[in-house]
């Protein structure tokens, strides 16, 4: 028996060991070495093998005492070997296993059992027990304590014997990427079994290979990170806020934080950076999160991830101001409005500062307008500047001119009266110019030729019973809403500039007309 044994085991560890050196040769390709490895799958958490097994009991048979005393089990290669494991975490879990194994060969000749054709004896037990296991998915190592129930049955007897059955042993899984990594080889598991069956304590050697079928837990997807800033563009000073956001955390593991950006670095998922020291420019905020075991964030695959936000940092605009100075031209001695209109892109606290080439400015640096004296400045042009100041620094400026004009003493104008113009001569037509009034205005005309910068007053007149005339009809013509009648003393003046204009050719500019309210007719 033990030759084919031997050969039985030999053949299922040849087969395992070419499997296996078949998956080394595979990963030791050209591009070994500058590929990366893919990620070892998880643990399983149920293992289904099903696998051909050996039984070597070692006991003598309890038998009739007549019927081939001293006969032994033999041992059994026709057995088969089940099992369902189920794992609560990587290294532990629960087993049940059952096994059938039946003698069905024939002996030889020279077999104490006479002239029998088989012996009939048969194994079959099922136990269940803690499981233990160690290693990686590659290369399980897996070791069990089991208890459970065993029938014994034999030729001697038509009755099958049941016992108690304990079983300890382990062995070695090597798994494949066959079936997405489901498919495993159970290169050996040996057993050392006992039972009591038959009044005869019955130990057993137990020799099993076959396949495993995993079922693996759904793969934790990899740690993903997301960074994301309050702000993407801003100006030095504006604080910027930083936001690191997790994916796919395991709850049951510690996450760690950092970050760093422009030489400088923290903890945490979220941090707020002062960008007062930072120069305009482009940067770039890296942030990491790391899981795992307190002290050991990150040490497996996929327990860490990396994100990067960019923002840009930017320098402050310079203000604008424009100046104007009102009124433009003044005497020496007055003084002039300064309106100085100043803006900040940023809205930035601004000074105002102003300056004269000649007199004083007065202002405030916080007022928008000044007092320009121009006591002490020369006749001419003077400049004015007005400048404003923001709290970056940044300055801006811009200036206006006004005129110092020298002071004009003008002599007050000489007033000469000239001859006058009587209109009592005609009674009928009261305010004609007669030809008395006609030589009187012809010598007037001369002297206004004579002198071109003189200008003529005409004043005309009327008396008291003329005025009361002119009044009542007045009244009489609003009642009636009609046409008023002329004022004689202002009828008189016209008419006597209409001469001069028309018949004398002169301006009709250097004749002012007026009336008096003396009385009298000229």
């Amino acid at each position: 028996m033990f030759p084919r044994v031997r050969d039985s085991f030999r053949l299922c560890v040849s087969l395992s060991v070419l499997l296996l050196l078949n998956g080394v040769l595979s990963a030791q390709g050209p591009s070994a070495k500058s590929a990366k490895s893919p990620a070892k799958p998880p643990a399983s958490t149920w293992d289904f093998f099903v696998g051909y097994s050996f039984l070597q009991p070692w006991a003598k048979i309890h038998a009739v005492p007549w019927y081939w005393p001293g006969s032994t089990y033999g041992d059994i290669l026709a057995g088969s070997d089940v099992s369902i494991s189920h794992y609560f975490n990587q290294h532990f879990g629960l087993q049940v296993e059952g096994n059938t194994h039946v003698q069905s060969e024939d002996f030889p000749p020279t077999s104490n059992r006479g002239s029998l054709v088989n012996s009939n004896d048969n194994f079959a037990g099922v136990s269940a027990g803690p499981v233990w296991r160690a290693g990686r998915p590659s290369l399980d190592y897996f070791a069990h304590a089991l208890v459970g129930v065993e029938n014994v049955g034999h030729v001697y007897h038509p009755t099958q014997f049941r016992g108690p059955l304990v079983t300890l042993g382990g062995g070695l899984d090597i798994g494949t990427p066959l079936l997405k990594h489901h498919l495993a080889f159970r290169l050996v598991q040996a057993d050392f079994q006992y039972t009591h069956a038959d009044s005869t304590s019955i130990p057993m050697v137990q020799i099993s290979t076959g396949v495993v079928y995993r079922i693996l837990p759904s793969p934790q997807p990899p740690v993903a990170l997301k960074c994301s800033l309050s702000e993407t563009t801003l100006f030095q000073g504006t604080p910027v806020s930083f936001t690191q956001t997790a994916e796919n955390l395991n709850p049951k593991l510690n996450a760690v934080y950092s970050w760093s950006v422009a030489g400088a670095s923290g903890k945490g998922s979220t941090a707020t950076l002062d960008t007062t020291q930072l120069a305009a420019g482009a940067y770039t905020v890296k942030g990491i999160v790391k899981e795992g075991k307190p002290g050991r964030e990150g040490m497996k695959p996929g327990e860490s991830a990396e994100c990067l936000a960019s923002f840009t940092v930017r320098e402050y605009e310079p203000p604008t101001v424009s100046c104007q100075a009102s009124p433009s031209s003044l005497h020496p001695g007055e003084t002039a409005s300064v309106q100085a209109t100043a803006k900040s892109p940023q809205n930035r606290t601004l000074r105002y500062f102003y300056t004269a080439t000649a007199g004083s400015v007065q202002g405030s640096e916080v007022g928008t307008t000044a007092v320009y004296n121009s006591a002490g400045a020369a006749v001419g042009t003077v400049g004015i500047t007005c400048t404003v100041k923001d709290d970056k620094d940044h300055t801006a400026s811009d200036s206006t001119t006004l005129q110092i004009k020298e002071i004009v003493v003008i002599p007050p104008p000489s007033v000469q009266a000239l001859c006058s113009l009587s209109f009592a001569n005609d009674t009928k037509r009261p305010t004609r110019v007669d030809n008395e009034a006609k030589a009187c205005l012809d010598d007037v005309a001369l002297r206004l030729k004579k002198e071109p910068k003189a200008r003529l007053l005409l004043v005309g007149q009327s008396t008291a019973a003329e005025k009361a005339a002119y009044q009542k009809a007045a009244q009489i013509a609003a009642k009636k809403k009609a046409k008023a009648t002329a004022d004689p003393a202002a009828q008189r003046a016209v008419n006597a500039k209409s001469w001069l204009v028309k018949d004398k050719g002169i301006d009709s500019a250097d004749v002012l007309v007026a009336t008096r309210s003396a009385e009298g007719s000229q």
